[in-house]
This record gives C-alpha cells, sequence and structure tokens, in this order.
C-alpha cells in the first residue's frame, strides 16, 4: 500500500491536505507522481466557497457528486513511476497528463493517461483542460470572417479564448476585464495581434457580431446583451453555481434576435458531434498548447502543504493573480 497528499475542501473556505492510502497497482494500472496541477479558479472558488450547485442531470460523474469532504481539481501532470504487468512498458518513466484532483500521487488505468509531448514543460500541459474548453467555446460561437467580437474576462479561460479568436482574420477583437494585471496580459507577453485591451468602464457603447461571457459573474451578462449587434451571438462559457442576478431581457432583447448560447466543455455540440469527439477536438488542443505556451501567465506557485494560502490569494486578492499552480516535491510514496 502507498500514501498520497491530496486536497480536501471540507467545508467552505476550508481545505486541508489528507494522507490518503492508494490501491494496490492492478495489472492494467500505472503509479503516477505529480509533478504540478494547475487551479482552475473558476470552478475551484465555487466550491470553496461553497457556491456550487447539486448537478443531478450532470453529464459527467465528478460534477454530479460535489458535497464536502471533496478532492477536486482536474489539471495534474506527473511521471509514471510503477506500471502493472499488462502496461506497455513504453509508459515507464513516461510524462503524463491525467484529469485528477490535487494530490501528490494517483493510480489509474493507463487508457486514461495522455503522454505529453517532448516539446512542453509540465506546467504548460497542466492548461490542457483549460485550452480544450478554449477550444469548445471557439467552436460553439463559430466567428466568422470580417467579424467584431468581444470576450468579457480575461481569467485563464478569457486569455486563451481570446488568444486563438486572434488567429482568425477578423475585423475587430475587444478584451475586457476589471483587473488591470489581467486586462493587459495579451499586450503583457508580447502579444503581436491588434487587441483592444479595455476596462468595463472604458467599453463605449457599440455594436459585437459575437460576444463570449467568461466572467463568472452572472451579471455580466447584461453587458453582453448591451453590446450584441441584431441577430448576434452570445456564448456563455461561465459557470455560475449558486450565484444569481436578474438579466435584463426586456424590449431591445426583445426585439433584437440576439442568440444566447450555452457552452460547456464535457459534451461536444450537437452540430458537430457527427464529424468531431474528444479526441480529434484534444488534439487541437494539443497543438494550440504547442502555439502559444500558456505558461506565461503563471503568476503564483505554491506546495501543496501552502494549499490554505493559495485558495485565500484567489479568494482575497484576485487582481494579483492570473493562473495559480501547485508545485510538488519530488519523492516516492512511502509504505504504510
Amino acid at each position: 500500500m502507498y500514501k498520497a497528499k491530496t486536497l480536501f475542501f471540507t467545508a467552505p473556505k476550508q481545505v486541508e491536505i489528507r494522507e490518503t492510502s492508494l490501491p494496490e497497482i492492478q495489472g492494467d494500472e500505472v503509479l503516477v507522481e505529480t509533478i504540478c496541477s494547475a487551479i482552475s479558479a473558476g470552478t475551484e472558488m465555487l466550491v470553496y466557497c461553497g457556491q456550487f450547485p447539486q448537478l443531478t442531470d450532470a453529464h459527467d460523474a465528478v460534477s454530479s457528486e460535489l458535497a464536502y469532504p471533496l478532492a477536486y481539481g482536474y489539471a495534474c501532470v506527473g511521471r509514471v513511476k510503477e506500471i502493472g504487468k499488462e502496461v506497455n512498458r513504453e509508459w515507464e518513466n513516461r510524462l503524463v497528463f491525467s484529469f485528477q484532483p490535487h494530490t501528490s500521487h494517483f493510480v489509474t488505468k493507463a487508457e486514461y493517461l495522455f503522454p505529453v509531448p517532448h516539446s512542453l514543460s509540465p506546467e504548460n500541459v497542466s492548461f490542457l483542460p483549460n485550452m480544450e474548453t478554449a477550444v469548445n467555446l471557439v467552436q460553439d460561437g463559430a466567428p466568422i470572417l470580417g467579424e467584431r467580437v468581444l470576450v468579457l474576462g480575461q481569467g485563464i479561460i478569457g486569455l486563451l479564448t481570446a488568444s486563438l479568436l486572434s488567429e482568425f482574420p477578423l475585423e475587430k477583437l475587444t478584451v475586457v476585464d476589471q483587473f488591470e494585471l489581467r486586462k493587459e496580459a495579451l499586450k503583457a507577453k508580447g502579444h503581436k495581434s491588434q487587441v483592444e485591451c479595455l476596462s468595463p468602464f472604458n467599453l463605449h457603447p457599440s455594436t459585437f457580431d459575437l460576444v463570449y461571457e467568461i466572467t463568472g459573474a452572472p451579471s455580466a451578462l447584461n453587458d453582453a446583451i448591451a453590446h450584441t449587434a441584431f441577430s448576434g451571438r452570445i456564448v456563455i462559457g461561465s459557470w455560475y453555481g449558486q450565484k444569481r442576478t436578474e438579466i435584463d431581457l426586456g424590449g431591445a432583447f426583445h426585439r433584437s434576435r440576439i442568440r444566447l448560447i450555452s457552452s460547456q466543455v464535457s459534451t461536444i455540440s450537437p452540430e458537430l458531434s457527427g464529424r468531431w469527439d474528444k479526441s480529434r477536438r484534444f488534439e487541437v488542443a494539443w497543438q494550440a498548447l504547442e502555439r502559444i505556451k500558456p505558461e506565461k501567465w503563471i503568476t503564483h506557485r505554491f506546495s501543496i502543504n501552502d494549499a490554505e494560502k493559495a485558495y485565500q490569494l484567489l479568494d482575497e486578492s484576485p487582481h494579483e493573480t492570473i493562473q495559480v499552480v501547485f508545485n510538488y516535491e519530488i519523492q516516492s510514496p512511502h509504505p504504510r
């Protein structure tokens, strides 16, 4: 039996590191030692603050079983340390990605692992789930040549989405965030594309063909509606959890034929599912990681033992952060 340090959310704004026992490795399984895991601030802060909904009809098992105490997270990168007898030896010592909670070690079937290209660092790879989400958002919005596009929110999902959109031949791409660090993140890292970066207060009345709402704040949907042209599209990429607000669906919205598009990465849009599957979408996400290399947006790195400080920072000082990552000390799990 092996042990691992695993992060648990135990109550609103309470986390703790528990030493958990790992099962014996079966023939088709591997033991992975984690190198880094990325905090997905949008979803994890809902869990941290106790604002997650009970999704009895969720498309994925993780979202339908949210209750304290909860080990939550889905962006682990590590190295295979042991393999079962039935596992191909090519997996030995391989750098891999896996959808796992924040934990120092884990056991899983080899078929659930993603081998990491040699050209990508572990920290770049920890953005894979968020990049897949950004790919999904862009596909759901289906930008057209010459369109005017607005992205509300420049957290990591917003930044990745804007980075992908900047590769399209748009007439205009505008990004908005209330925090200066995030608002200027694309320009600060030498982004060559002509992207207009604004604060919400400087977003003048204008109309966009396509608007992305990725702030995590339900009230921002009113801003999205106000800036969307007749027959335009709004892609709602935020997960609001239990957050509620009044949305103005009055006369202006009613007459404008604006289309609201819910976007969630757990499924493929029905319009695409005949030709696209998750494997194909992941391949696009891997290629995007190669081009964008988002580790430049990591602002803080914490030991898993300092998890409480990491979530307090995200909760109390979000203006100081873009991406927060846990780095793990490399050590072998010890016998029970």
